[in-house]
């Protein structure tokens, strides 16, 4: 469990840093709005996940893709909707920078990735 946390925090670091890259270096200067620019990095960003997850984390070279991508990218995605609609509500409510609020958005979901990525997307067996 301590390698999977750590690697989980590698991988899950390097697709927040292609997404916080994508987002504040990219779109958002070439005139993108931030929570537009949220969604293609998120999906750029995914493609990290999901491959790093499967092969470094969670080691699921006997899940079959069929079974492991479909639930990762409903994990992704319910994840995706939770730190889309904190986003909104820090962008909105709060004085704090995009760039800030995003980074904050993005630690606070890992935990819910983590939890459901383990317990039920790379998970070997089909739930009874």
């Amino acid at each position: 469990m301590k390698r999977e946390l750590l690697v989980f925090g590698c991988v899950g670091v390097s697709a927040m840093l292609a997404h916080f890259v994508i987002v504040s270096l990219w779109l958002v200067p070439m005139g993108l709005p931030p929570l537009a620019a949220n969604v293609a990095a998120f999906l750029l960003a995914f493609q990290i996940s999901y491959w790093g997850h499967r092969r470094l984390t969670f080691q699921a070279h006997h899940v079959p893709h069929r079974q492991s991508l479909p639930r990762f990218f409903g994990v992704a995605s319910l994840s995706f909707g939770l730190n889309e609609a904190l986003y909104f509500v820090l962008l909105r409510f709060t004085a704090l920078d995009y760039r800030s609020a995003l980074l904050l958005v993005l630690v606070l979901v890992a935990v819910f990735t983590f939890a459901l990525s383990k317990l039920w997307a790379f998970a070997g067996k089909h739930p009874a």
